[in-house]
């Protein structure tokens, strides 16, 4: 008997050992096949890896939950950077930003990083770009640090507590932390490569993943155990915030515009966006067709709205 206990130990070892070195080894290939293209500044609590396109008044860009800047690289940065200086980061512990063990992963807490982010690179209030839980810690940043920007442009944001959470993500609901990291040492990746594509359909859906979403727009950055800890851990701290800050949006002293897509599977475009039209004074909110994901699948709809959001100069009003 205890012979086969000790089988069934070294055996489960064994597997347990074998997951972990196929999620190293699978982290090093995707890395070495997408390596980082920008820069990195230090803030409070994170590295932040950013790159910037283009010469004029400055636009930062903060992606949402499991993304990272290939979100807005797919096209959008290409139609606005004749413009504009465009600045596309990776959020705290997403893409290659890192964020220390220690640091809130809450809106607010990385809203103090995004601020801070401006400082550190001098920016002179850029109108700031968020797209679903980065819409979140957009607000956020408007609501704690309105003099660091000049205006908010949100894409699909988050905005309220949801009735749930969505169902493509209700697997990285990972309460535990100690559990959320054995999970993404072993089974993360594995499940990434088998079960990612289907949950990708969902989150773009009804519209399609462009077939080089993978490489183009940066998703295979997906399948790292250290991205699958830093997502769960997002999505268990994105609605902590939210309570309190709904109750001080009819304060935010910053122009906010938002755009929708009525076809949304991931967010509800009337609980999210048209609810914001009566708590925001002067809120313009732009309903157009699509699902979520419209910084890869509408580019030029959501380049159009961006530049549409820019606050105009008083010489000009």
């Amino acid at each position: 008997m205890m012979a086969l206990i000790l089988w069934v130990l070294g055996a489960l070892a064994a597997m347990i050992s074998g997951l972990v070195i196929f999620s190293a080894w699978t982290a090093g290939r995707v890395e070495k096949a997408l390596p980082p293209r920008g820069k990195f500044v230090e803030v409070p609590g994170a590295r932040i890896h950013y790159w910037e396109k283009g010469a004029g008044p400055a636009i930062v860009m903060v992606h949402g939950l499991g993304g990272q800047s290939g979100n807005f690289s797919f096209g959008v940065v290409e139609r606005l950077m004749s413009e504009f200086r465009v600045i596309v980061i990776d959020r705290p512990g997403a893409g290659y930003s890192t964020r220390e063990s220690d640091a809130s992963a809450t809106l607010r807490g990385q809203a103090r990083q995004i601020a801070a982010f401006t400082r550190a690179l001098g920016l002179d209030r850029p109108l700031l770009v968020g797209h679903s839980l980065g819409g979140a810690i957009a607000l956020a940043v408007g609501l704690d640090f309105p003099d660091a920007i000049s205006g908010l442009a949100l894409v699909a944001p988050l905005t309220h507590v949801p009735p749930q959470v969505p169902e493509m993500f209700r697997p990285l609901d990972i309460k535990s932390k100690a559990w959320r990291w054995v999970l993404s040492w072993t089974v993360g990746v594995p499940i990434g490569i088998f079960r990612g594509p289907g949950i990708v359909k969902r989150i773009f859906a009804p519209e399609a993943v462009p077939t080089d979403f993978a490489t183009r727009g940066g998703g295979l950055l997906s399948l790292r155990p250290w991205n699958f800890y830093n997502v769960s851990t997002d999505l268990v701290a994105a609605n902590l915030d939210l309570p309190g800050m709904i109750q001080r949006y009819s304060t935010l002293c910053v122009p906010v515009s938002i755009l929708y897509g009525t076809s949304d599977e991931v967010l509800d475009y009337r609980e999210q966006g048209e609810s914001m039209k009566t708590i925001v004074p002067g809120l313009h909110l732009k309903l157009v067709e699509g699902g979520h994901m419209l910084p890869v699948t509408s580019t030029e709809v959501t380049a159009n709205f961006i530049r549409e959001a820019l606050p105009k100069p008083k010489s000009a009003m």
